[in-house]
Formats: C-alpha cells, structure tokens, sequence
C-alpha cells in the first residue's frame, strides 16, 4: 500500500467516524502500524505532522486560504506571473492544438503514453509531438489507446513507460530550488471559453486557491461561475492545470473529475507544505 493509499484510508475513516473524533492512537491502529510510524507517514508525505496536515482538510481551513489568498491571487493573475509555490510551483507553457490540428485528429502524430508514479496514486501520460497532451489519475485499469483516442483518433499511440516515468518524475518529484526544473510544454484543445479558463488555472501558486466566483471575474466573465466550473470540469491535464484549486466560495471542496478524496489531499498537501509543523505534537 502506497503513502497515497494508507492518508485516503485515514481519511475515509476520520469521515466515517468524526462523531467519535477518533485520536492518533486509535487511527494509527486503523492501519495497522504505531503511533510512531504513523507521524513518519505524514511527516514523508507531506513535511508536516499529522495534526497540521489533518487541519488542513476542514471547511474552515479552506475558508482561511481563499480569504488570505484574495489580494495575492488578484495580483498574480493581473500580472500574469506565478508566485513561487510553497510545494512546486511548475512553470507550464500551455498551447492550445489549432483549428487544423482538432480537425486531423492527430493524424501523422504519433503520441508516446505510458503509467507513470506521483504522490497521489499512478498517472496515465501521454506526449505529442507539442507537448503532454494527456494526464490523468488512474485508480484501476482502463483501455488506455480507447480513452486517449477520444481526443486524437486519428495518432499512432506507442506505449513507453519508461518515458512517462521520465515524465512523472519531472512533473511530481523534482526539486525547483535545486534548479532542476524545466519548462512543462502541454498541448490542449477546448473552446475560446475553456482554454481562457485553463490558462487561468495554471497562474494559481501552490497552496492558494480560488472561488469558482473569482474564476469567472479573472477570465472577464463576471457572473459565469457555471461556465467556468464547466470549462474546470473540462481539463484533461490533471496536476498541470491545477484544477484542484478551485473550490465553493463557502470552503466545500466541490467536485474533481478524479475523485473528491484525492482532491482534498492534492490541496492540504500543498496548503499544509506553508506550515512549519511546531506545533506541540510528539512522534
């Protein structure tokens, strides 16, 4: 079982039972391993204790963040920049495919795809000739060509694991201030409405988050939070246009086309990384 898989069966069961607000003792056990080993679980995943980590999934945490990130949010995407991440800021160019491109389907291209690894569980990949075209979360095994066709039926796909891993690891584990992060090249096709909206998405920093509400009005949309829930819903580049960060204005976590659980450990894993963990809690 992955750290991923062992903080989702946490979670599940603080759900499950919060009536009887479970402690660390009794979670721990849960899972079949010590107190001890328990903070080192949390601690590896996310560089906090279990506490702040566990804090950071309430309403009320994110409350907090999307009124402290109001002004900073405004100000970046005015400027057009993204401030550095507390977690991994990535700097993505994404391009949107052209009418021509949509049209052919692909055709000529041929598309590399592969399972690669991340905190969150495996991920499905796939680059095109213009960048990653393709990320999602997997959670059990799928007809991998069929679902990645639906967009370019007409690309020559070739299985290449060893290069999503590449990818994966580029993505999800290297470290931006030891200067190892490189530019993310990734090719979309939406609306006018939809790319608007994703490029938005890619402005937000880790560990901020943004309304649905002020998503519509950062798009020149004032109003059109459905819309812009919608073009949200749309993305098909899990992670890179992170589309995670956008919640309920009343701190509801909302909908993810890959699971509402993993949603929430996706945003505390990065609200969490700007705490400094001192709280008075013993491993």
């Amino acid at each position: 079982m992955s750290d991923y898989e062992r903080i989702a069966t946490v979670i599940r069961y603080i759900d499950r039972e919060y009536r009887n607000t479970p402690d660390y003792k009794e979670l721990a056990s849960h899972l079949g391993i010590s107190e001890y080993h328990f903070h080192r679980l949390f601690s590896r995943f996310a560089s906090v204790t279990p506490k702040t980590f566990l804090r950071c999934l309430t309403v009320e945490h994110a409350r907090e963040i999307l009124r402290s990130g109001a002004d900073v949010m405004e100000t970046t995407l005015d400027l057009g920049l993204s401030s550095p991440g507390r977690l991994h800021d990535l700097c993505v160019h994404l391009e949107a495919a052209s009418p021509g491109e949509i049209q052919s389907g692909g055709k000529g291209w041929t598309i590399r795809y592969g399972i690669g690894d991340s905190p969150f569980g495996q991920v499905l990949i796939a680059d095109s000739p213009r960048g990653i075209c393709h990320l999602s979360f997997i959670d059990e095994p799928v007809d991998y060509v069929e679902k990645l066709s639906i967009d370019w039926p007409e690309a020559d796909f070739i299985r290449d694991d060893r290069h999503a891993l590449s990818l994966s690891g580029l993505i999800f584990y290297e470290n931006p201030d030891q200067g190892q992060n490189r530019p993310i090249k990734a090719l979309v096709r939406g609306t006018a409405m939809q790319i608007k909206v994703w490029r938005a998405l890619v402005k937000i920093p880790s560990g901020s988050l943004m309304s649905y509400g002020k998503l519509a009005e950062a798009v020149g949309h004032p109003g059109a939070s459905r819309a812009a829930g919608s073009a949200v819903g749309a993305n098909a580049l899990a992670y890179l246009i992170p589309c995670h960060r956008v919640i309920r204005e009343t701190g509801a976590i909302g909908g993810y086309r890959w699971g509402e659980l993993r949603k929430r450990i996706l945003i505390a894993r990065e609200t969490a990384s700007g705490e400094d963990g001192s709280d008075s809690e013993s491993a």
